[in-house]
C-alpha cells in the first residue's frame, strides 16, 4: 500500500512563486547602489539598511525557491517551458549580482570590507554562471521549445541576455581587491567581453519588441510596465564603460586607459539619449495603461532597476564629462526610483498579505490573459 505524500503547508504556498519574484530583491538592492553614487551628501546608513534588506530578501526567495523546486517540480518546468516566464530566470543572476555590488558599495560600511569582498566574490561569481547560463539556456528552449511568434515578443525576452551586462557593469569594483597584474586585468577584459556579449544580444532582440508595439500594438495591461526593462540594458551598459574607464589606470597599459576614458563618453552619451527617448516612450504607454484599468502586478517592479540602471548611467557620465546637467539628471531619476520602490514594495506586502499575488493562475487573474500574460504572476487590482 503506497501512502500519497503531500507537500508541507509551506511548500504549498510557494507553488506558484516564480522566477520574476527575484525582481523585488534587485529593485531593492539598486536604491542602495544608486544611491550612493548621487552628487548629494546621501546618509549611508539608510543605504546600508536597504541593501541589509536586499540581502535579506535574496535569502528568504533563495530558500521558497528551494522549497519550489523539491516539492513543485512539474510546476517548476512549466515555468522553463512557458516562454513568458523562462526569460526571468535571468533576474536570478542579477538579484545575486546586484547585492553583491551592494555590499562593496554601502554594505562594507556594516559588515566590513573583507566580509563585503568575500561575499561579493561568492555572489558575483555565482550570479555571473547563472547569467551566462540563462544566456544560453533560455534562448535555446525559445528555439527548440518554445512556440513563440514577432507578435508575442515583449521587453521580457531582454532579461537573460541583460544579466551578463550586470556582471561588466559591477565586476570592475572587484578589480582593486585582486593581486597586481594579470588577475586585475583578466577580471577587467573579462567584464569587456560580457559587454560585448549582452550588447550585441540586445542589439538583436530589441528591434523584436520594437517592431511588435508598432505593428502589433500596446502590450496587454498588466505587461505595459515592462516597458521600463529596455532600460536596463541601456543605463546598465552607460555604468559600465564608465566603470571600466574608473578601473583601467594601473591595470592596462596607457593607450587602453585613454580609450576606456573616451569610450565612457562617446557611447554613454548616445546612449543615455536614447535611453531618456525609450523612457518617455514607456512611460506614456503606462500612463495609457492605468487609465484603462491596469491594476498592480509583479510587472510593477520593472519601474525599479531598470530606472536605477539609469541613475549610475547618469552619475558615471557626471564623474566623466564633469557636467552639472548629467549631475541633475541622476537626482531626479533616483526620486522616480525612490517613489516606484515604495509603490511596489507597499503594494507587494499588501498583495502577500492577502494572498492574491501567490494564488494560481485562474484565482489571481483579474485581465484576460493571453499567451504571454503568465508574468502577471497573481495581477491584482
Amino acid at each position: 500500500m503506497v501512502t500519497a505524500v503531500h507537500p508541507l503547508p509551506r511548500a504549498t504556498a510557494v507553488r506558484h512563486l516564480g522566477p520574476n519574484w527575484y525582481a523585488a530583491v534587485m529593485g531593492t538592492a539598486i536604491v542602495a547602489t544608486a544611491g550612493a553614487t548621487l552628487p548629494l551628501p546621501v546618509p549611508r546608513a539608510p543605504l546600508a539598511a536597504v541593501w541589509a534588506l536586499a540581502l535579506t530578501l535574496l535569502v528568504v526567495l533563495l530558500g521558497a525557491r528551494a522549497l519550489h523546486w523539491t516539492h513543485h517540480r512539474d510546476q517548476a518546468r512549466a515555468h522553463l517551458l512557458d516562454p513568458a516566464m523562462a526569460p526571468f530566470y535571468g533576474c536570478l543572476s542579477m538579484a545575486l549580482l546586484a547585492v553583491g555590488g551592494g555590499a562593496l558599495t554601502v554594505g562594507r560600511d556594516w559588515i566590513g570590507t573583507r566580509a563585503a569582498v568575500a561575499l561579493d566574490i561568492v555572489l558575483f561569481t555565482t550570479g555571473t554562471a547563472v547569467g551566462l547560463a540563462a544566456a544560453v539556456a533560455v534562448p535555446y528552449l525559445m528555439a527548440v521549445r518554445h512556440r513563440v511568434d514577432a507578435g508575442q515578443a515583449t521587453p521580457v525576452w531582454l532579461l537573460p541576455l541583460v544579466a551578463p551586462m550586470v556582471s561588466a557593469a559591477l565586476g570592475p569594483l572587484l578589480v582593486p581587491h585582486l593581486p597586481t597584474g594579470q588577475p586585475r586585468e583578466t577580471l577587467l577584459l573579462a567584464c569587456l567581453a560580457l559587454f560585448g556579449l549582452s550588447l550585441l544580444a540586445t542589439l538583436l532582440m530589441l528591434p523584436l519588441v520594437f517592431a511588435r508595439l508598432i505593428t502589433t500594438g500596446p502590450l496587454p495591461l498588466a505587461l505595459t510596465p515592462t516597458l521600463f526593462l529596455v532600460l536596463g540594458p541601456l543605463g546598465q551598459s552607460t555604468t559600465a564603460v564608465g566603470a571600466f574607464a574608473e578601473a583601467a589606470p594601473g591595470v592596462v597599459p596607457a593607450p587602453y586607459i585613454q580609450g576606456f576614458d573616451v569610450l565612457a563618453v562617446l557611447y554613454g552619451v548616445p546612449v543615455m539619449g536614447f535611453a531618456l527617448l525609450w523612457f518617455g516612450l514607456a512611460t506614456a504607454h503606462v500612463v495609457r495603461a492605468r487609465r484603462r484599468g491596469m491594476g498592480f502586478a509583479m510587472t510593477w517592479w520593472a519601474f525599479t532597476f531598470p530606472v536605477g540602471t539609469c541613475v549610475t548611467g547618469a552619475a558615471q557620465l557626471a564623474r566623466h564629462t564633469g557636467l552639472a546637467v548629467y549631475d541633475g539628471l541622476a537626482v531626479v531619476l533616483y526620486g522616480v526610483l525612490v517613489a516606484a520602490w515604495l509603490t511596489a514594495a507597499v503594494r507587494t506586502v499588501g498583495g502577500l498579505l492577502s494572498g492574491a499575488l501567490l494564488a494560481g493562475p485562474r484565482a489571481a487573474a483579474v485581465v484576460p490573459r493571453p499567451v504571454t500574460a503568465r508574468t502577471t504572476s497573481g495581477a491584482v487590482r
